[in-house]
């Protein structure tokens, strides 16, 4: 009999349910919140009602698809986090009712664990190609910038990460900054491929060790924006796609130099990307470069999978299941989830 798990994702943003069975994807369906577009970032409050609004239509939609029944599941995996508080509590709210009204095991799964195993969810009549154990995985999104060892699919360990802001954040400040709208990451992201990426100069943190810090190169833009703009007040509308190239190409500076550093002194060669911010163009590019001059066995997830999605839930709480692990009714939701 195979094994089917219901993912449920809701740690932000989207809500999202998946099904997958053995580990191949039956549905994966997401709903979006543009709520938050008007005011230049997630409003938690917000969010959460938008999650019990979507929770029930989203889940029904995921089983409709996959054709399975909930009574068929052999266990529900949710995200317990890290996350927002009050979205996170609806997804576990409703993975344990559902647990309890068709008798089924609750999975928890930690939020980044789903973002490091993405790479593992297989398609129907879509090549399975993922990264061999041990790999590394460049984690970055708005809330979370890392370098994770991943020896199994429940084994990790975080050899990097932020002391302070996360890469996600600093490109939302900067679209922010520049009045480009939210969210950030897309729009830079666009107005780069126009730019130039050498034309301005920003600080750059010296930390040491494979951990990162974005705190200074946002301040570093905001100053020099200022400054311009005191001189010339159309300098940001004249200027915007060599902005956004240079900001861009010194974010992805940073990070390719820690994981560059990662790789050499570990001696791993098999090097994935992960995240909401795995979706931009200029780091995949870099990340495949990069890669084929250190002899890197390079792994690109599909955009579908770099946002917050259910079927990286999913996969996560297979992997957990079959290993035994399973979740209480008591068990609450968290903003900082443990370690990996």
């Amino acid at each position: 009999m195979a094994d089917i798990i219901l993912g449920i994702e809701s740690s932000c943003d989207d809500t999202s349910a998946a099904v997958i069975s053995d580990g191949v994807m039956l549905s994966n369906v997401i709903a979006s919140q543009d709520v938050h577009k008007a005011y230049g970032g997630v409003i938690p409050e917000l969010a959460s009602r938008a999650h019990q609004l979507n929770i029930v239509p989203v889940v029904s939609e995921a089983l409709a698809r996959a054709g399975v029944k909930a009574s068929e599941l052999s266990a529900i995996a949710f995200t317990r986090g890290p996350g927002l508080l009050g979205s996170l509590l609806v997804g576990t709210s409703f993975a344990k009712a559902l647990s309890v009204a068709v008798d089924c095991p609750l999975v928890e799964v930690n939020h980044l664990q789903g973002h490091l195993l993405a790479g593992f969810v297989q398609q129907k009549d879509v090549p399975f190609v993922h990264p061999k154990f041990p790999y590394l995985c460049l984690l970055v999104s708005g809330g979370n910038s890392q370098i994770v060892r991943v020896d199994s699919p429940l084994k990790f360990e975080i050899l990097g990460q932020t002391i302070d802001d996360a890469v996600g954040e600093a490109f939302d400040k900067c679209s922010k900054m520049m009045g480009l709208g939210y969210p950030g990451g897309p729009i830079v992201d666009r107005l780069a491929k126009q730019g130039n990426p050498t034309r301005f100069k920003f600080a750059k943190p010296h930390i040491p060790g494979y951990d990162y810090s974005f705190s200074g190169i946002k301040t570093s833009l905001l100053y020099f924006v200022r400054d311009q703009l005191a001189e010339n007040p159309s300098f940001m509308e004249e200027n915007k796609e060599d902005i956004c190239a240079s900001f861009q190409r010194h974010l992805i500076d940073i990070l390719m130099d820690k994981l560059i550093k990662a790789a050499r002194d570990t001696g791993i060669s098999e090097v994935t990307i992960g995240g909401g911010v795995s979706a931009n163009s200029e780091l995949r590019a870099r990340l495949q470069e990069e890669g084929r001059k250190r002899g890197w066995n390079t792994y690109l997830p599909e955009f579908k999978f770099t946002t917050d999605n259910a079927a990286m839930i999913a996969i996560a709480g297979y992997y957990h299941y079959l290993a035994g692990e399973r979740a209480s009714l008591s068990v609450a939701p968290a903003a900082r989830a443990a370690d990996l």
